[in-house]
């Protein structure tokens, strides 16, 4: 199978990474600026071009995947369609161009694939299942937040999409996680928020957000969000009367507090621990390869179901934007 990477920034590259683990498909990078081409022809040995019209002219790809900023996917996610090619794209934010792929993929039999990483961690995956078979009611307090200069701190946050209002850091954060919360706890019947500017950073955006939500399953949470936490976080509680665990976001931190031997248990994972230099301690690599994987068991089997899909990431960024009024 012939796979073009579209965007070939730090994500790209990720992508171009896990990609290159299947031997039975060759890659091919598309970016409009050559210092990046160049780049990932030397690291990578993979030829790049400069868009998809020129690629696809020379190559019979099947298959793409869209590493570049949110706000652009929409446009490329129609032009990847209209060349016949199965679609990978990451977060969206925004619900840009949403009804009309969605339509134009079913009309054209193509795979429309949705990134959202964190239900393809053994963690979340975990707390989902245990979530799911508990026999009573349970609520969560979360916390997420990272100081908006760190998340990339080889190029300023104002060059980066999380510097957007539209596509903001915190926008982000609510739209990597709430998928899998509301996988855990069910979808979301009612929102309220306080949020506010705590920080000086040139950020026209609320940076940090007090959450409250109630789920149709009656569970009910409160998650914090910000762009302000100088230490990276990332923690979860999940108590009932009969479940109770703990999470730090990184692959060797969940535990279970045993309610009859009133000890916490820590459960471990073999292989969900790979790291790569340069981001926070709780971002592992295996995920990432994880919904790889699954994007091209979807184009392998028509019949399979991924974790997310754009109908239900369309429902999830209306309850993002009431939470942003």
């Amino acid at each position: 199978m012939k796979v073009i990477v579209i965007g070939l920034g730090s994500m790209g590259k990720r992508r171009i990474r896990l990609l290159s683990e299947h031997k039975d498909v060759e890659i091919y990078g598309i970016d409009t600026q050559e210092q990046r081409c160049k780049e990932v022809e030397d690291k990578f040995g993979i030829k790049c071009f400069a868009s998809i019209d020129e690629v696809c002219k020379v190559e019979p790809v099947e298959a793409a995947i869209i590493s570049t900023s949110p706000l652009s996917h929409a446009a490329i996610i129609n032009d990847c369609l209209n060349h016949n090619l199965h679609v990978f794209t990451e977060i969206n934010l925004v619900q840009d161009g949403y009804d009309e792929n969605i339509a134009l993929a079913k009309k054209k039999g193509k795979v429309l694939f949705l990134s959202s990483t964190f239900l393809y961690r053994k963690e979340t995956q975990t707390i989902i299942e245990k979530v799911h078979e508990a026999k009573c009611p349970v609520n969560y307090i979360y916390h997420v937040g990272q100081y908006l200069p760190d998340w990339h701190p080889w190029e300023s946050y104002n060059n980066f999409f999380i510097g957007n209002p539209r596509t903001n850091g915190c926008r982000e954060i609510m739209a990597i996680d709430l998928p899998w919360i509301v996988t855990a706890f069910g979808p979301i019947k009612n929102v309220c928020s306080m949020k506010s500017k705590n920080t000086q950073l040139n950020i026209d955006y609320d940076d940090n957000y007090l959450i409250m939500l109630e789920h149709e399953t009656g569970a009910k949470g409160v998650f914090a969000v910000d762009v302000v936490s100088r230490k990276p976080y990332r923690h979860i509680d999940v108590y009932g009367e009969e479940l109770q665990l703990s999470w730090n976001g990184t692959a060797d931190s969940l535990n279970e507090y045993h309610i009859e031997t009133k000890k916490e248990e820590n459960i471990t994972f073999d292989d969900a621990s790979e790291h790569v230099d340069g981001y926070a301690a709780f971002i592992t690599e295996n995920p990432y390869r994880e919904e790889i994987n699954a994007y091209l068991k979807q184009i392998a089997d028509s019949n399979y179901k991924p974790a997310w899909n754009f109908e239900k990431d369309k429902d999830l960024l209306d309850w993002i934007d009431v939470i942003e009024k």
